[in-house]
């Protein structure tokens, strides 16, 4: 199978249209919608911070607009939901099917292999208060750990868990709970995996290569242009099984071999993945989303390094606390550091900085997104501080 020789501009594009970017947005987005987007991408990671909105709404809205999200929350943890969580990029909401595809990982898990020591070790050595933990449940049905009876409640090592909190997590981790929902300040709700999974996520799941080579195509899917690492980072997999999947992919006319100019490393093309002459996008991107959580890539992709500034302390932030980059057209032109203010109806704008490919209509477009993303919140304005240079002219474009 030949190369296909691609230049970084049509290697964006490819990338775009894969994320979502080169539709245009429904007119009123709904459940299809919604349902469609989050199949295209896959997966999408959870993130408890809320200073704007809790991440796994946002990619949504960069695609769909003003969704309703309490659809999100029906698909995702009501009665009849279509998804299901588990650790697949990071802790994430994926398509109840997919969770068949990582049955591997949960074994991998049980049996401590690389990162997943901490939770075999521990199931080992609490042999018997784990089990007391899933006969409560079995007993009980579905419960959160703030209500389990048992374990201490601890502040030591694994985030201040408790004992019965980490025993739920690591029962979690190896398939034998499962999020059954979500309740209050985003709390973890625990089930058995037979009473509250959807159908879909039922069954037996395929061998361990073919759950592989499966994941790794609906990550080609969702990139449409995608390196090994690229491949690799989209469900967390090791470095040897990504080669070795992407390989026979390859040879089964899955994955065309690509080499994008400027590119260091070799490329995958998916080959349904639509070649766009024009990207007219205009979307505030959560720092989670998939377009750009893996930083190398999207350095690569718009040439701009996207950093998570979250746990850097104030006085060395560049660009803020929770920074939404802007994508325009087929670039990211500005970053802005959101805070939703609830109780006084404000978006605030707490910075606002250009980026090199910024232009004359980069203010009037993000305070235009900033406005829909405003309502969206049900917060009523928006309002920029005077910090950063892209400030002035957006306070401007808002006013």
């Amino acid at each position: 199978m030949g190369t296909e020789t691609l230049s970084a501009r049509e290697a964006r594009r490819i990338a775009l249209a894969a994320q979502g970017f080169a539709d245009r947005r429904p007119t009123a987005p709904g459940r299809r919608h919604l349902l469609k987007t989050i199949e295209r991408l896959g997966v999408i990671q959870i993130d408890s911070v809320n200073v704007v909105s809790r991440t796994h709404y946002l990619p949504a809205f960069s695609r769909l607009g003003a969704y309703p999200r309490p659809l999100l929350e029906e698909i995702a943890w009501g009665k009849r939901r279509t998804l299901v969580e588990y650790w697949a990029h990071e802790a994430s909401l994926l398509p109840a099917a997919t969770h068949r595809l990582l049955r591997w990982r949960m074994e991998d898990a049980r049996q401590g292999v690389g990162i997943w020591r901490g939770v075999a070790r521990f199931l080992g050595s609490h042999g018997e208060f784990i089990d007391q933990c899933l006969a409560e449940i079995a007993a009980r049905g579905p419960m959160p750990a703030s209500e389990l009876s048992l374990g201490a409640k601890g502040a030591g090592s694994w985030w201040g868990w408790s004992e019965g909190k980490r025993a739920l997590e690591c029962l979690f981790w190896v398939g034998d709970l499962t999020t059954a929902t979500r309740r209050g300040t985003f709390e973890r709700v625990y089930g058995l995996p037979g009473e509250v999974l959807p159908e879909a996520a039922r069954g037996e799941p395929p061998p361990r290569e073919d759950a592989q080579r499966e994941l790794i195509r609906i990550a080609a899917r969702a990139q449409g242009i995608a390196t090994e690492r690229d491949l690799r980072d989209y469900f967390r997999m090791g470095v040897v099984e990504t080669k070795a999947r992407i390989a026979e992919l390859v040879e089964a006319g899955d994955l065309t071999p690509a080499s994008v100019k400027g590119w260091e490393q070799p490329a995958y093309l998916h080959p349904e993945a639509r070649r766009p002459r024009k990207i007219a996008a205009n979307a505030l991107l959560s720092p989670f989303d998939n377009l750009i959580w893996f930083r190398e890539r999207t350095e690569r992709l718009f040439g701009t390094r996207v950093r998570l500034e979250i746990y850097t302390p104030a006085h060395k932030r560049v660009h803020g606390y929770y920074v939404l980059p802007f994508l325009q057209g087929e670039a990211i032109t500005a970053r802005v550091d959101l805070k939703a203010e609830r109780k006084s109806g404000v978006l605030k704008v707490q910075a606002a900085h250009a980026e090199p490919d910024a232009n004359a209509e980069t203010p009037a477009r993000l305070a235009a997104e900033l406005r829909l993303m405003a309502g969206w919140l049900g917060l009523d304005r928006v309002e920029a501080a005077p910090k950063g240079d892209l400030s002035e002219a957006l306070a401007a474009a808002l006013t």
